[in-house]
């Protein structure tokens, strides 16, 4: 997996290249942390299993 990745920073406003914070295995897959270097937003993927940076209805 890449230690960066293009994605939409909703704080920035802007498609930014995030950076791979910690990445681990747990039950469901692996765990990835991504941060984006011009703020404090993040989020987590899991396997495509979950994906905190998707909006909820």
């Amino acid at each position: 997996m890449s230690e960066l990745m293009e994605h939409e920073c909703p704080v920035c406003g802007t498609e930014r290249e995030f950076f791979q914070a910690a990445s681990t295995n747990v039950h469901i897959g692996t765990k990835v942390k991504w941060h984006c270097p011009d703020c404090d937003y993040g989020f987590v993927r899991i396997d495509g299993t979950v994906d905190t940076s998707e909006a909820t209805a």
